[in-house]
């Protein structure tokens, strides 16, 4: 099965949050991960003509293709276990709407969730799972 890659902002705190969930929660390991600052994310979005420079959004390739914001959200919910498969539900609200939402909340991460300095770096046991 080809890997969907996520990637996120890698010096959000809710970011790095949500990056953990979806491993602890990726039972079938779909996911590979890249912070959406790094090279990685640069050559892998160029083919799509998306820079990397202006996005503040979650990005998800599936498939070959790009998701971002509640799109991408939703698809990667799809494939976890546990409770957060009741977001699904999400599909029936409009993209326009649960975008609002989406804005919303990304608007305001860094003062809710925090900010750091740099990109984490993976522990070993996680390491597999970043590109």
């Amino acid at each position: 099965m080809q890997k969907s890659i996520v990637l996120f902002d890698g010096v959000c705190g809710l970011c790095n949050s949500s990056v953990n969930y979806i491993i602890d929660h990726d039972h079938k390991d779909a996911f590979r991960f890249a912070p959406i600052q790094s090279e990685i994310a640069k050559k892998l979005l160029e083919p799509h003509g998306i820079s990397n420079e202006t996005l503040n959004s979650i990005i998800l390739i599936h498939k070959n293709k790009v998701y971002q914001k509640s799109d991408a959200v939703l698809i990667i919910v799809r494939y976890l276990k546990g409770i957060s498969k009741v977001l699904v539900l999400g599909y029936v609200v409009p993209r326009f709407l649960r975008n609002i939402l989406y804005d919303f909340i990304a608007k305001r991460r860094y003062k809710w969730f925090g900010k750091y300095d740099a990109c984490r770096m993976p522990t070993p046991e996680m390491k597999a799972k970043f590109l």
